[in-house]
């Protein structure tokens, strides 16, 4: 029995529409969550870090305390804007999604368990925090973990969907519904590679609130932007680190994939590596000046283009693991046009809505922007 022989067949119902669109919907609703959950997991980080440093000053359990306020809203974001991804890959990937959750079933249903206990967490945080009493930091810290191991069980359930030929080893030798995929060399450095961008990313959430900040209380503005400048800096030197080891464990056909046999991965590889290098330069630069324009508007546009690019990158080398399982001319399509154009329409006026509430809560804007120094300051 081959790995073939073991991958359940399409869906023989047609995809309403051509296949490519669900590719590219795929890959912009996962920037969309990844950002999200971004905002979580290094908002809540470099939340938690703070208030560990609040002993040296008043600033840290401040910025501990702004930003623990806004988990509870940006945790049912990540959710909601992980539905749509995570149904295009159902559509696209289904059979080998559901076999991998089948084989880590009792894993992946925990993964509700967990959200369900973060919610109540960043809740009771958001309540209690900047008042008397203990138990906070310690319910934030737990809070965090189940953030970090909701994100593990994910990450295992996406690199055991890209490898048929395990499936059998691992479903003979048991079929209890426990099986992880910790076998796989990618896994740790794919799942660090993303707890790290979480982290840069939550450093810009920081340099958006000191933009917020910057007309009504200059001096914590100041603060907030050096903490999440440096932050997103020192996160994102790292990442170039992580995403080494990520490429040496690849396999060797997956990494030349985006070494040159495929120049759109290349290309896409080599833009997200020279655009994170200008970002740390130029986000340095900017908490030297105090350049609120380039560290708020510049440097997180330039991470989008990152994170997009390495979104599509990551798209392909799945459709490198799968190559020889899986084809898109196999799938029937029958494309709605009566239903189509609507939807595209309701998703685009979402992405709108969804930007107009978070300039609404202050994340997009809020306050003028300062003008920069003409000269350096010394």
């Amino acid at each position: 029995m081959t790995a073939t022989d073991l991958v359940p067949t399409i869906d023989p119902n047609p995809l309403p529409a051509p296949h490519w669109v669900f590719d590219v919907l795929l890959v912009l609703t996962f920037v969309l969550h990844i950002l999200a959950m971004n905002l979580v997991l290094g908002g809540g980080a470099l939340a938690l870090w703070a208030r560990w440093r609040s002993g040296k000053g008043e600033v840290g359990e401040r910025i501990s305390r702004d930003v623990a306020k806004k988990l509870p809203l940006f945790l049912p974001a990540a959710i909601t804007l992980g539905i749509a991804p995570l149904l295009f890959l159902q559509v696209l990937y289904g059979q080998y999604f559901y076999t991998s959750s089948i084989l880590m079933a009792w894993p992946w249903f925990l993964v509700l368990v967990a959200l369900t206990a973060t919610y109540y967490g960043f809740y009771y945080v958001s309540f209690r925090i900047g008042r008397p009493g203990r138990g906070v930091g310690v319910v934030l810290l737990c809070s965090m973990i189940l953030v970090l191991a909701i994100g593990f069980l994910f990450s295992n359930n996406l690199t055991l969907s890209q490898v048929p030929e395990r499936w059998a080893e691992k479903y003979l030798a048991s079929s209890s519904g426990w099986h992880l995929n910790l076998t796989e060399p990618t896994l740790f450095p794919r799942f660090l590679h993303f707890v790290v961008a979480a982290v840069a990313v939550g450093g810009l959430l920081l340099v958006l609130f000191s933009w917020a900040n910057w007309k009504r209380d200059p001096d914590y503005a100041r603060q907030i932007l050096r903490y999440g400048g440096k932050a997103f800096t020192y996160a994102t030197m790292a990442q170039f680190l992580v995403g080494i080891v990520f490429l040496v464990t690849l396999p060797r056909g997956l990494r030349m994939l985006v070494l040159g046999d495929n120049l759109p991965a290349t290309i896409l590889l080599l833009v997200a590596v020279v655009g994170g290098l200008g970002a740390i330069f130029l986000m340095s630069d900017a908490v030297r000046r105090e350049n609120l324009r380039v560290a708020a508007l510049l440097v997180p546009g330039i991470t989008a283009v990152v994170i997009a690019c390495m979104s599509v990158v990551r798209d392909i080398l799945r459709n490198g693991y799968l190559q020889g399982h899986l084809r898109a001319g196999e799938f029937a399509e029958r494309t709605q046009w009566s239903v189509l154009p609507l939807f595209l329409v309701l998703f685009l006026a979402g992405v709108i809505l969804w930007l107009w509430m978070l300039r609404r809560y202050g994340l997009l804007g809020g306050a003028a922007l300062p003008e920069p120094p003409k000269t350096p300051p010394h």
